[in-house]
């Protein structure tokens, strides 16, 4: 009987110990296919978005900048002789600036914006809810940046600039022309420096302020497909709608005011949390980034809180925290990145 136990035990160990080998396998497979996915859609230079990545990401802005009045613009720039670089010192040099520039961008750029390589020494920003305007300012501070940083070797580089705001009903390809053309306006001029299409939908929706969209319509685009995650983001429009509503009499119904936002606070903070649990089962690779994002955004959140309890919170304030900055800029953009993730693991 002993003997028979002493099998039993060595079996199951056996067995315990290939399970956990074939999660560890499965594990080790996901992580892969993630690695995959995010190698597809990047530049293997320089690990910026490539161009076959810009054209579905840009076509997908396009419609949502129409149907939220949210602007969005265009930035292309160019490396200023850089044909120089390589003619002097070589191709592997010239390699190693457009890495270098690459990181230089992305770390003086904000987080919702995305940096394409478009081929060669050009580059792309698309720049989700930004005004021409804005885009100025952002884009000048930039090409400042760039112009008084040391590249080892070569020393300094500077960039020609041209912005467009896209504007609502033209093509993708109308938009990039007028953003190209801005471009070689600037390097046509003297180069180092950044040349505006002053255009865009944000100065006609400034002067139509019955066209202004406050309130989220959730869409089935917008699932991820995975059930708990698409429940709470769609659970976050309503709760989000309620909100904003209720702002607007919130002097005549403050209980209905402060209960509405309690309610999606708590909603915000406890997504967080079961998304963040669904992506390590899942083994996401960019688990880290999301963490960082939700830290940042739950503590924006508590701060409205505290202002609302002052009776010091705007609705403008209101609109730009869920509306943009976790609905437009969160969801639409740094969820997105996991999407592909449950379309395939789930779908097989």
């Amino acid at each position: 009987m002993d003997n028979i136990n002493i099998e039993n035990d060595a079996a199951s160990e056996i067995f315990n110990k290939k399970i956990e080998e074939a999660r560890k396998t499965e594990a080790e497979m996901r992580h892969r296919i993630g690695e995959l996915e995010k190698l597809s859609v990047t530049d293997g230079l320089t690990g910026a978005w490539n161009r076959t990545y810009f054209d579905k990401i840009f076509t997908i802005e396009m419609s949502r900048s129409t149907r939220y009045h949210q602007p969005l613009t265009v930035i292309i720039f160019d490396i200023d002789n850089f044909k120089q670089v390589n003619d002097n010192h070589g191709h592997g040099v010239g390699d190693t600036v457009l890495r270098e520039l690459v990181k230089l961008v992305s770390m003086n750029i904000r987080v919702s914006d995305m940096l394409f390589r478009w081929g060669g020494e050009e580059f792309v920003i698309l720049m989700p809810s930004t005004s021409y305007h804005d885009a100025t300012s952002l884009i000048e501070t930039l090409r400042t940046k760039v112009e008084q940083h040391t590249f080892d070797i070569v020393g300094n580089i500077s960039l020609s600039i041209g912005v467009a705001e896209y504007i609502s009903g033209e093509s993708e390809n109308v938009c990039f022309q007028r953003a190209d053309a801005a471009m070689y306006a600037a390097k046509n001029s003297g180069r180092n420096r950044v040349v505006v299409d002053p255009r865009g939908s944000s100065d006609l929706w400034a002067t139509d302020k019955g066209a202004m969209i406050l309130f989220l319509n959730w869409d089935e685009s917008y699932c991820c497909s995975e059930p708990t995650i698409d429940q709470q983001h769609k659970k976050l429009f309503e709760l989000s709608n309620v909100l904003i509503e209720a702002a607007f009499t919130r002097h005549e119904n403050p209980q209905n005011f402060n209960s509405a936002l309690e309610k999606l606070l708590a909603h915000v903070v406890q997504h967080f949390s079961d998304e963040e649990a669904i992506l390590a089962k899942y083994h996401y690779v960019d688990i880290d980034k999301q963490i960082r994002e939700h830290k940042v955004l739950t503590e924006h959140a508590l701060q409205l809180r505290d202002k609302a309890k002052a009776d010091t919170v705007t609705i403008g304030e209101l609109v730009d925290f869920f509306v943009d900055e976790v609905v437009v800029q969160h969801m639409f953009k740094v969820d997105r990145e996991f999407f592909q993730l449950f379309s395939k693991l789930l779908h097989h």
